[in-house]
């Protein structure tokens, strides 16, 4: 067990309360609120960060989703469940989750991502709430990990069904351009900088041969979304 003082124990123990989610085993809470930046920092301990749990939350996450849509929505076909899941599971709504437990105060945060306001931001948050989801998959199986899932994402569902929700910028461009009939859009990541603990990505959205919108971020996903923002500038 690396939680090493009865003060951060405190604190996870208040945030399973927000949870509403009690874990057997608290070093996965712990691991699914270490953001690499800050295992980077701490390299002498050896801890454990959240990208392993989130990129498994992600997969929970996805399939949790699909399997509501698809029993709750049995006259919508393929493309359509696709557009409604994109806009449930795109990274402002999962970092709204985030913001209404409060998780950013829960974080451990490298010096760098803590001076830049990394408890706020978008991608952390997002990523953070993919790895709680890990965390209860692990801990306490599907259907717990499924629960909390229903209940965090509750009123993005509804609204996502009801067409209220935000449409990520990504998904927006593209149903654009295939309005148009026009040429095919691709990402492409041309330049990164920092540490592998602290970069930042640095995307350009092609239409064709066509430039259409460039966009950086602290992740590719983050990148990619403000480069199809600066696009959809141009084509709308």
């Amino acid at each position: 067990m690396y939680i090493e003082n009865r003060d951060r124990k405190k604190e996870l123990k208040a945030f399973m309360e927000k949870l509403q989610y009690t874990f057997e085993n608290i070093d996965l809470l712990n691991e699914g609120l270490t953001h690499s930046s800050y295992a980077n920092e701490n390299r002498k301990r050896n801890m454990k960060y959240n990208e392993r749990l989130e990129f498994l939350g992600d997969s929970v996450l996805s399939i949790v989703i699909s399997d509501y849509l698809y029993n709750h929505l049995s006259t919508l076909q393929e493309g359509e469940l696709t557009k409604i899941r994109a806009s449930i599971v795109c990274e402002p709504s999962l970092a709204n989750c985030s913001v209404a437990m409060n998780m950013g105060k829960y974080l451990l945060l490298g010096k760098g991502e803590e001076v830049t306001g990394g408890r706020d931001r978008v991608s952390i948050l997002a990523d953070a709430f993919e790895s709680i989801i890990g965390a209860i998959y692990l801990d306490g199986g599907l259907n717990k990990a499924r629960q909390f899932v229903l209940k965090s994402l509750e009123n993005t569902i509804v609204n996502a069904i009801e067409g209220k929700v935000f449409k990520d910028y990504k998904t927006h461009l593209q149903e654009v351009i295939q309005s148009m009939n026009t040429e095919k859009i691709m990402y492409e990541v041309v330049n990164e900088e920092g540490p592998d603990h602290n970069k930042v990505f640095h995307v350009h959205v092609k239409i064709g041969s066509h430039v259409a919108g460039c966009g950086s971020g602290k992740s590719k996903k983050e990148a990619e979304q403000n480069a199809a923002k600066e696009a959809l500038k141009k084509v709308i």
